[in-house]
């Protein structure tokens, strides 16, 4: 199964991704976990995302594009995956379309966790205290999920018309959302497409 999972930072998309890639047996790629590592090991790419990360934007399609590429040749994504953190922009779903075509694959499933953006705020301001985020101010954490708004938001309506598109209500304990998620990957499984809002 080839999937995409969508939501605004702080929407639970990380945690979710990893129970899903077990249930799936795919792997989780998270473009975040793969710059965070960078950043950690103080790579040339990983000083140039943590410039343009403190800053509140997001990284470039063309580095993007590239890591997410050379992810998916890797031997454990040959038969499916579970994006999380990719595609943001359309120019990123056209890259990934790309990528797909020379595998000869294509996408089975986009999911999208619908939060409420106050409550969302709140939870990357206590995790920032809790983990020591020095990037996730307020100022910052609005910033994001603005951009997320005016370049990801878009995203939905082009895989709601592929007819690839589930909303998930992401509010909850992560118990509820993950029964959620399955419900509509069951769903869709069985070729009914919609909301499971």
């Amino acid at each position: 199964m080839r999937m995409i999972i969508l939501g605004p930072p702080g929407a639970g998309k990380g945690t979710q991704a990893a129970r899903i890639a077990e249930q799936r047996a795919i792997p989780a790629i998270s473009t975040g976990d793969i710059f965070r590592a960078n950043i950690a090991n103080e790579t040339e790419l990983g000083l140039q995302v943590k410039e343009i990360l403190d800053s509140g934007g997001y990284v470039t399609d063309e580095v993007t594009n590239a890591i997410v590429r050379d992810r998916l040749t890797q031997p454990d994504a040959s038969t499916g995956f579970l994006l999380d953190g990719y595609p943001r922009t359309v120019g990123q779903v056209e890259a990934l379309d790309e990528m797909l075509a020379d595998q000869g694959a294509g996408l089975d499933s986009v999911l999208e966790l619908v939060v409420d953006t106050d409550e969302v705020v709140q939870r990357l301001l206590a995790r920032a205290q809790e983990q020591g985020r020095a990037d996730d101010t307020e100022e910052v954490i609005r910033a994001r999920m603005d951009k997320y708004t005016e370049e990801t938001a878009p995203l939905a309506q082009v895989y709601r018309e592929r007819g690839l598109l589930r909303q998930v209500d992401g509010m909850g304990t992560v118990e509820e959302v993950s029964a959620r998620i399955q419900e509509a990957l069951d769903t869709r499984t069985n070729g009914v497409n919609g909301s499971a809002l």
